[in-house]
């Protein structure tokens, strides 16, 4: 081990993972840390039971300073018997103490020595992986009689003279209650300036928009430019979309707006916010209420209920309102809204909502015509800090939760009652009981959503936890309290002063009531959907002033789609195994803002299993993940859109690439709904349009988006025809920068003009017609679209998933030439079309090295070859670290070639040369993509050898942490062929 190292935050290690290894690798530890947070001592919990259970002794010393060391963390801390703690209170209130060191005493192998890390990190949630940190770790072994060497003796004693002075206080239950009673007194003076820092920071950040507010109110803006008259916004509770509306009405600036949602407690803030940032910065702004109690007219802005506007809207005319703003948006395909919206007439109509996937069985992207201002899954939102850290714990499941004893068929509602069954007994309850109290919870009061297998499950685990002395309720979508009875319930457990600490539920609360202050999210049955996951992770995650993270616990039994928690976390719908299992053997290293993800090595072994077994691309696995996800969507056959609806959903394009048999998106459902739905089956039987929907579903998910634009001109058109101008303005709805050579490209593209004779042959009766100023479909697919509406319907579904997906995938930016996403996945055959390639475009294969399209060359590289694969062309491809990449050239490449001087002196000759690489060629027996890392340059000098040249790259852009973590992770399993039906 080095002797001294450098120990920061970077996105895959942190100086919590070198606090744990040292804490672990230790006879004897010493802390000397200004504060300590209960997010910061949780996470270390498990760590530090451990050290006590082998009596490993260890002094911690910490404070009183800015009262941010709680009780609550002095208490838990006392609680392990091989601790020793102090709490240093300054004589003074001007004398701080800000000395952060870890000292960690260590036997090994016969010698002694001591490891010393001086730096930054108090032990805080956010300090121990996410904040900027810097600290220097010191390994220095001890001297003659074991006397520590000079830096850790300099440092020990600074800590013993700390640790013995007068005004390190020992730690009792006398100083705990004197403790408390201190922060009693002053409780109602921090209250008070809370709520003023907390009325100064919403006016700060309404002042100042974050990103996700940014990021829409400028695709607003060009979505009106291009004559758009709806949009939704989507963005995680919490994240400010209702600052991002009044944005938005600011550079708008409509005579008069309409704010409608269906609750008036939501309302009322709504207003507030608008008061805040309109009524301060805009002339003729008046605003009022339309509710039940309350009707202004005479206003510029007003604030409505649904159910109140549902009952008078014909007192309005349809043109009252320019701007018209529906939160909750998921909402509005029910009657009362369809009512409202279809009564009026606004300008722009914007809709917000956290959770698109649930719009009472109607298309809510529809409703506002497929346009996204913004859409902000989990990952992002982290990463935005728009929602709170979560702390998740993967635990081992009580004794006796077998479920490899459940004999029901899966899905039908004895398989749900009998693993309700099984999970409602009393020394399970005790189990969790004995969990929640060992991890504890942020702030005083546990609140807590329970989230059961069944009705009876919930109510169930209600009256035991009563009888254990713990307050709870179960609520349920199915008993006869009325929407009011549940609210005040809600009330109750956000309440300190309330009993009520715990509410059980089956599925209410992933319905969308929130509980901003819960504090504790119990998992107490088996994940059987990563989107259900998902939802339920979420109400726990808004953030409050003083919410510094929310305790997830998940009782993990032997449930065998336990790994779907892994899909879930990982947050990518192109996941590949390999990628899953290195995130779960890292702890889920990369997820952002102070998050935590902890399995227990029992449950981890058990999901790695899993994942090691499971066969993502089979038929039985492909087969399970549709149905599964059309029970999420209510029953009916999912559109490929819908799997945009829903974060932690399966990608759909997997039902297209796993068998040659099923090429689009809709055969593989005609296959699936044969006996329920024969009309699928139905459509395809016009062979124009199987071959169109597969021409496009060749070129889906999108690189670029002007085949789609095309397509959607084409679709929207009274003849099938449509002029490049129309298709240039319509592009400016989803690009910054429209560029008329992408679109006559694309055109020659979809014509078949770039097309070897094989493909001019399988699209032939679907290629479009282009004459260089107009691009039109053939008479048969117009037939097919324009005749058959269930055609045209799957057909658009397809166009909408595109232009949706490549606005989440690349946004609107321009990515310059050739239009290359660093670290996005492409084929050898995207790269021909992002450089408008004008030849044939199946000519990108071979070797790895395409060099035709110069002055661009692409190097493809497989970074770990399959076992069938020769020696002679396996490849020295490597990192040699983040930022350099040792590549091979192909064995007939030679130094004084042309193509081998135009890599040497690539900077002297103007090539660009740029890296694709994939870690397998295939997996399960489907090809792989690559990504993208960007241009690279030789390092002068590094060439060696001919036939084939081994060559240095300098990427220009080093490596990401976590995707070079990724790379340089080996599975075992691979180029298995998928399993049959």
């Amino acid at each position: 081990m080095e002797s001294t190292q450098f120990i920061y935050n970077g996105r895959t290690r942190s100086f919590f993972n070198t606090l744990v290894e040292n804490l672990q690798q230790c006879s004897e530890f010493k802390i000397s840390v200004a504060f300590i947070t209960y997010g910061g001592l949780q996470v270390l919990l498990e760590t530090l039971q451990a050290l006590s259970e082998r009596k490993i002794p260890g002094e911690i010393l910490t404070t009183t300073y800015q009262n941010m060391t709680t009780p609550e963390v002095l208490k838990r801390l006392s609680e392990f018997p091989n601790i020793k703690i102090k709490v240093y209170v300054p004589p003074t209130e001007k004398e701080g103490f800000h000395a952060k060191g870890y000292l960690f005493h260590k036997s090994f192998s016969g010698k002694d020595q001591w490891t010393v890390i001086i730096g930054s990190s108090n032990i805080t949630g956010r300090a121990l992986k996410t904040n900027v940190e810097w600290n220097v770790l010191q390994n220095e072994p001890t001297q003659q009689a074991q006397e520590p060497g000079v830096f850790a003796k300099s440092v020990l004693d600074e800590f013993e003279q700390l640790w013995k002075s007068p005004w390190a206080k020992e730690y009792s239950d006398d100083f705990l209650i004197s403790y408390r009673d201190y922060l009693a007194r002053i409780k109602k003076d921090v209250k008070v300036k809370k709520i003023n820092e907390l009325f100064t920071y919403e006016r700060s950040q309404a002042i100042q928009p974050n990103e996700m507010q940014q990021e829409a109110i400028v695709k607003l803006d060009r979505l009106r430019k291009t004559g758009a008259t709806k949009a939704l916004a989507i963005a995680a509770t919490g994240s400010g979309k209702t600052y991002m509306s009044v944005f938005d009405a600011l550079q708008v600036k409509p005579k008069k707006l309409l704010f409608i949602v269906h609750r008036e407690d939501i309302l009322k803030k709504a207003k507030e916010s608008f008061d805040t940032i309109c009524g301060a910065t805009e002339k003729n702004y008046v605003s009022g209420f339309y509710t039940g109690n309350q009707k202004d007219t005479d206003c510029t802005y007003l604030f409505a209920t649904r159910d109140t506007m549902s009952r008078h809207y014909e007192e309005f005319s349809p043109n009252a309102f320019d701007y018209i703003v529906i939160d909750e948006a998921h909402h509005a395909s029910s009657e009362s809204y369809q009512k409202i919206l279809s009564h009026f007439k606004p300008d722009f109509l914007l809709g917000l909502t956290a959770t698109p996937e649930r719009s009472d069985n109607g298309d809510i992207y529809a409703l506002f015509d497929n346009n996204i201002a913004v859409e902000i899954r989990l990952r992002q939102a982290l990463e935005y800090n728009l929602i709170c850290p979560f702390h998740y714990f993967g635990l081992t499941d009580a004794e006796g939760i077998d479920y490899s004893k459940i004999t029901a068929e899966p899905g039908t509602s004895e398989y749900t009652d009998s693993i309700a069954k099984m999970l409602m007994v009393g020394h399970r309850v005790d189990y969790i009981i004995k969990k929640m109290k060992f991890y504890g919870h942020d702030g005083q009061k546990a609140k807590v959503l329970g989230f059961c297998q069944t009705v009876k499950h919930a109510k169930y685990m209600a009256e035991e936890f009563c009888k254990r002395g713990i307050p709870s309720v179960a609520l349920s979508s199915e008993d006869n309290k009325s929407i009011d009875e549940r609210i005040a319930f809600t009330k109750r457990l956000e309440n300190d002063d309330d009993e009520l600490q715990v509410i059980f539920t089956v599925d209410l609360f992933n319905e969308g009531i929130d509980i901003p202050s819960v504090n504790t999210i119990l998992m107490l049955r088996p994940t059987e959907s990563s989107i259900i996951f998902i939802q339920q992770l979420g109400r726990g995650l808004r953030k409050l002033a003083d919410k510094e993270f929310v305790t997830v616990l998940d009782f993990i039994g032997n449930y065998n789609k336990s790994f779907l928690m892994a899909i879930a976390l990982n947050g990518k719908q192109n996941f590949d195994k390999d990628s899953l299992k290195v995130e779960v053997e890292t702890d889920f290293a990369d997820l952002p803002n102070g998050t935590y993800i902890h399995m227990d090595k029992i449950t981890k072994q058990q999901i790695l299993h899993q994942l090691e077994s499971e066969r993502f691309m089979s038929m039985k696995y492909m087969k399970e993940s549709y149905l599964n996800f059309k029970h999420v969507c209510g029953g009916k056959v999912p559109m490929l859109i819908d799997y945009l609806k829903h974060d932690g959903s399966v990608d759909p394009l997997r039902f297209s690439s796993f068998n040659p048999t099923y090429k689009t998106y809709l055969e593989f459902s005609a296959y699936m709904e044969k006996e329920t739905h024969p009309e699928l089956s139905l459509l395809l039987e016009n062979e124009s349009f199987k071959q169109l929907l597969r021409l496009f579903t060749f070129y889906t998910p999108a690189k670029r988006i002007e085949e789609f634009v095309i397509a959607e001109c084409l679709l929207n058109s009274t003849d099938g025809s449509v002029a490049l101008e129309q298709v240039e303005n319509q592009a400016q709805k989803y690009l910054e920068l429209v560029k008329k050579e992408n679109i006559i490209h694309a055109a020659e593209t979809l014509s078949g003009k770039y097309f070897d004779s094989s493909e001019l042959n399988r699209y032939v009766k679907c290629l479009l017609e282009f004459d260089g100023k107009t691009v039109s479909f053939k008479d048969e697919v117009k037939s097919a679209l324009f005749e058959n509406k269930n055609s045209k319907v799957w057909f658009e579904d397809l166009i909408q998933y595109n232009l949706m997906r490549y606005q989440d995938d690349f946004g609107s930016s321009d990515y310059g030439f050739p239009f290359l996403k660093p670290y996005y996945e492409y084929s050898m055959r995207d790269t021909a079309l992002l450089c408008n390639y004008k030849k044939i475009h199946s000519s990108f294969r071979g070797q790895g090295l395409l060099t035709s399209a110069k002055p661009d060359y692409f190097i493809f590289v497989n970074l770990h070859k399959n076992a069938n694969i020769k020696e002679s062309i396996n490849y020295k491809d490597k990192f040699i670290s983040q930022g350099v990449f040792q590549w091979q050239s192909p064995n007939s490449t030679t130094q004084d070639s042309e193509v081998g001087q135009n890599i040497i002196f690539s900077y002297k000759r103007g090539i660009n040369l740029h890296l694709f690489v994939r870690k397998f060629e295939e997996v399960e027996g489907v090809t792989q993509p690559f990504v993208y890392l960007g241009k690279v340059v030789p390092f002068s000098d590094s060439a060696e050898g001919n036939k084939p040249i081994t060559i240095h790259f300098a990427l220009e852009n080093p490596v990401p942490d976590e995707l070079y973590l990724d790379f340089k992770t080996r599975t075992d399993a691979l180029g298995k062929e998928s399993e049959s039906d």
